[in-house]
C-alpha cells in the first residue's frame, strides 16, 4: 500500500491570518490562540523540520530549527517601537533558514518562506546586508566575474534595491556594474495558497530552493563561509 502523504499547511492557516488581518487586536488573538497554535505555529514548525531533514542536500551549512518560535519561525509579534502602526500582530506567517555563521552583527545568506492570504513566496539569498557583507559580495563580483557570470546564466530573477548611480571605487564601465549597484541580492518564487496546501509543497520548495543554489553558493563565498 502507497502512503498518502499529509499537507503541512491548510485552508485553517489562510482563514487564521484573514481573521487576525481584520481584528488585530490582542483581545482577538488572546481568545483564538489555539487556533493560532493549531493552524499556524504547529505546521510551520513541522515544516520546518521536515526541511531541516533535507536542507543538507543543498548545503550542510544552513539552519532549520524548529525547536522554538523565535529559531527558524518569525514571532507573530510586530515590533512597533519606531512604527506608527501599533497592529501587535504580523497577518503571516513566514520562517527562514540562515547560514550557521548568523550572528546580530553579521548579514549572511538564507532561505525564506512567507505565507500570507494572496501573498505567498519562498526565496533565497541576502536581504539589507550590514556594509561590510555587501562589499564583499561586490567585491567578488568584481573580481570574479566568470563566477557570477554562470549565475547569470541560470537565469534566476534577482531582485533588490539598487542605487542610482555605480558605488565609490568600482568600475563604471565594468561588466557588471549594474549588478554592483544592487544593495540586495535574492531570487524569489510565487506560491497560490492552492500550492501551500498541496501534500507536494515541500518538495516545490525544496527544488526552488536547490535551484537558488548557485545564487546562494557565490553569496556564501564572497562572504567568506563554508558552502
Amino acid at each position: 500500500m502507497v502512503k498518502t502523504r499529509t499537507a503541512h499547511f491548510g485552508r485553517g492557516l489562510f482563514e487564521f491570518l484573514g481573521e487576525l488581518k481584520g481584528n488585530n487586536n490582542r483581545e482577538w488573538f488572546n481568545s483564538n490562540r489555539a487556533r493560532y497554535i493549531t493552524e499556524v505555529e504547529e505546521p510551520m514548525l513541522q515544516f520546518i523540520a521536515d526541511f531541516g531533514d533535507r536542507i543538507s542536500k543543498i548545503s550542510p551549512h544552513f539552519v532549520a530549527d524548529p525547536r522554538r518560535v523565535g529559531g527558524s519561525m518569525f514571532r507573530i509579534y510586530r515590533d512597533t517601537r519606531f512604527s506608527r502602526d501599533k497592529s501587535p500582530f504580523k497577518v503571516s506567517a513566514g520562517s527562514h533558514f540562515p547560514h550557521q555563521a548568523r550572528s546580530k552583527d553579521r548579514s549572511v545568506p538564507s532561505f525564506y518562506l512567507h505565507l500570507e492570504p494572496g501573498h505567498c513566496i519562498g526565496g533565497s539569498g541576502i536581504y539589507q546586508p550590514d556594509a561590510a557583507s555587501l562589499k564583499q559580495i561586490r567585491d567578488r563580483i568584481a573580481t570574479k566575474p566568470n563566477e557570477w557570470d554562470a549565475v547569470l546564466r541560470k537565469k534566476l530573477p534577482i531582485g533588490g534595491e539598487t542605487l542610482t548611480r555605480p558605488p565609490a571605487g568600482y568600475d563604471p564601465g565594468g561588466r557588471f556594474v549594474e549588478d554592483l549597484k544592487r544593495k540586495d541580492f535574492y531570487t524569489m518564487t510565487t506560491y497560490t495558497q492552492r500550492d501551500v496546501c498541496s501534500p507536494d509543497f515541500l518538495d516545490s520548495y525544496l527544488d526552488a530552493s536547490a535551484r537558488s543554489a548557485p545564487l546562494l553558493q557565490f553569496l556564501t563565498k564572497a562572504l567568506g563561509l563554508p558552502w
